[in-house]
């Protein structure tokens, strides 16, 4: 089992324990994703990204976190390999930017 399938298998653990299934749906996933983006925004607004690690590093740990988690929850509920899918962008970023491209 890969570690990104154990973190998975882990999240989903915690969320059946809890019945949260039932409010995870693909939309709402979504919103959440994106509410979490924005609080982890909210630790660098106005400040320079050194200050605001050294002020809120902690939070910011916890909200990319969230990010995580919930992207993993999609993934899940989607039936999508999060490996492949990466792995996939990554293939097409290649082809949309090529090195000799944007290393001038």
């Amino acid at each position: 089992m890969s570690d990104v399938q154990h973190l998975i298998d882990e999240i989903n653990k915690f969320r059946d324990e809890r019945d949260w299934r039932q409010y995870h749906n693909p939309k709402d996933l979504a919103i959440s994703i994106s509410i979490e983006a924005a609080e982890l925004l909210e630790d660098f607004q106005w400040i320079n990204s050194g200050e605001a690690l050294m002020r809120n590093s902690e939070n910011i740990r916890e909200e990319i976190a969230d990010v995580l988690i919930y992207s993993l929850m999609l993934c899940s509920d989607l039936g999508l390999d999060v490996k492949k899918i990466v792995e996939e962008k990554i293939v097409k970023n290649e082809r949309k930017y090529p090195v000799e491209d944007v290393n001038n």
